[in-house]
This record gives C-alpha cells, sequence and structure tokens, in this order.
C-alpha cells in the first residue's frame, strides 16, 4: 500500500482504459478489506459514534478535494460506505486505489 500512499492521482482523459480484472484484482491485493461490488472499490468503515464517523467524512473530503477525486459515500451514524469508481471512464482506474489506501490511512488515525 506505501505505493499507492506515495502516488497522486491524475486526470483521466477520454481513451483512458478502465483497468481489467487481472489488473483490479492484483491492485486490489495492496489493499485490506476493499471490495470491487458493482464494478466499485467498496468498503464499509464502522465507528463508534457520529462524531467519529462525520470526522472520518470530513476528512476524506479534504483528501478528495486534493486529489481531485470524488467517492460515493453513504454515512450513518456510526458508519460510512465508501464507494470509488472513475465515471469519466466508466470503471476502476489507478485513483481509486490511491484514494481507497488514502481512506484506509484516516482510519488508523
Amino acid at each position: 500500500m506505501n505505493d499507492l500512499l506515495q502516488k497522486r492521482c491524475k486526470p483521466c482523459e477520454g481513451g483512458t482504459v478502465p483497468y481489467n480484472a487481472a489488473q483490479t484484482k492484483e491492485t486490489l491485493a495492496q489493499l485490506k478489506g476493499w471490495i470491487v461490488e458493482d464494478g466499485k472499490l467498496v468498503k464499509l468503515y464502522p465507528f463508534k459514534n457520529h462524531y467519529e464517523t462525520m470526522a472520518f467524512v470530513n476528512a476524506l473530503a479534504w483528501i478528495s478535494h486534493r486529489e481531485d477525486h470524488h467517492p460515493d459515500l453513504l454515512v450513518g451514524y456510526n458508519k460510512c460506505r465508501v464507494e470509488y469508481s472513475t465515471h469519466a471512464i466508466g470503471g476502476l482506474s489507478e485513483n481509486d486505489f490511491i484514494c481507497a489506501a488514502k481512506a484506509d490511512t484516516l482510519f488508523r488515525l
């Protein structure tokens, strides 16, 4: 995962090809607890309370802004479901995995 943490997201231009199954499987192995569901990179983060959940969401929003790559979030009292996909190319890209690794780093703090 350290390799992913050192990278920055790059804009996906038209014609960029989404990750294939082999690329997805190989890169997914660098992350813990993430799955691919309906073509999206997904993880459910549990928290003790609403405050911790919202602190995570706000920190993730800052990372998303900095990387210019934004997840879909489903936020509850003590959980947050994070979904990444690169809408511009209709699939997964390295950007999704970079941001997933950075989200995991937030969760450990």
